[in-house]
């Protein structure tokens, strides 16, 4: 039986910045402070942590019954390791799918009933993530999914139920944290290609191969730079969001240098932090706005 630490270690918190970060700079996006519903933005928050922790429990589950993770480089995994049952970790993804759509169906109640059909097809591709008889992360498409899921509908979704609507400060916001919530998944399967290529994983990264999959993590990650820059036209505090910059070339330092395999694991950590650090300074230089 796994420990409580376990436990923590297979929900990968090192990941949470990529459910808080596109909440923090929805929410910035509404811009005026009065008009924000706060407890809407709260609700909006639990989803977005519930799914990303059940995403985490489901590919533990799904990679560890599949073999994938048999010689895995990265943190432990709790099916893989042998430290939890493959049972009860696909019962913690569940359980974590069902608090994400007990808010979500509150925030749909609230603000409007189409939002239950978003939060399906949100938990259908955290689910079909690595699930399935198909995956699509095995097919190399699990990027396009992070940066929909996390980045376009995490942003939007937030300005929405929160603001009450969107505009294209919103959908600049949620390019940004898409491409870089993206990036963090590329460098995890950068690391992971020798591993991915032996057990028939596909992802992008084995599509495209070392090098331009390391060219393809840099300009993502420049990607929410360039959108400081956009975001002048509506305030130039917004160029508040390019102290992020520092983080972001630490985070590809070791990318940039050729690391390999546990030697790419601080870019993981790096990128989700320059992912915060730009979300809180984009929306604070918004809101000053």
């Amino acid at each position: 039986m796994a420990t409580p630490k376990q436990w923590l270690e297979g929900a990968r918190p090192r990941t949470l910045p990529n459910a808080i970060a596109p909440v923090v700079v929805g929410v910035g996006a509404v811009r005026e402070l009065g008009d924000v519903v706060w407890w809407k933005a709260v609700l909006a928050l639990l989803v977005a942590v519930a799914l990303i922790i059940g995403v985490n429990f489901a590919n533990d589950y799904s990679d560890g019954i599949r073999g994938t993770d048999d010689d895995r480089v990265g943190p432990m995994r709790l099916v893989g390791s042998g430290a939890a049952s493959p049972g009860a970790v696909k019962r913690a993804a569940f359980a974590c799918f069902g608090v994400g759509a007990i808010c979500g169906l509150a925030l749909a109640i609230s603000t409007a009933w189409w939002l239950v059909v978003v939060g399906a097809i949100c938990i259908a591709g955290a689910w079909f993530y690595t699930g399935g008889r198909t995956p699509y992360g095995y097919i190399g498409l699990g990027e396009v999914a992070v940066f929909v899921f996390f980045g376009l509908v995490a942003v939007l979704g937030t300005q929405y139920v929160a603001g009450d609507a969107v505009d294209w400060v919103g959908l600049l916001c949620a390019i940004a944290i898409g491409s870089i919530s993206s990036a963090v998944l590329v460098v995890n399967n950068l690391r992971d290609i020798p591993g991915d290529t032996e057990s028939g994983k596909v992802t992008l990264a084995v599509r495209l191969g070392d090098k331009k999959t390391r060219t393809l993590f840099g300009v993502l990650l420049a990607v929410p730079l360039v959108v400081s820059l956009a975001l002048i036209a509506a305030t130039p505090w917004a160029l508040l969001g390019l102290l992020a910059a520092p983080l972001a070339w630490l985070a590809y330092k070791p990318v940039r240098a050729g690391a390999l395999g546990p030697g790419l694991i601080p870019a993981l950590g790096g990128t989700g932090q320059a992912m915060l650090a730009w979300a809180v300074l984009s929306a604070v230089g918004l809101m000053i706005g």
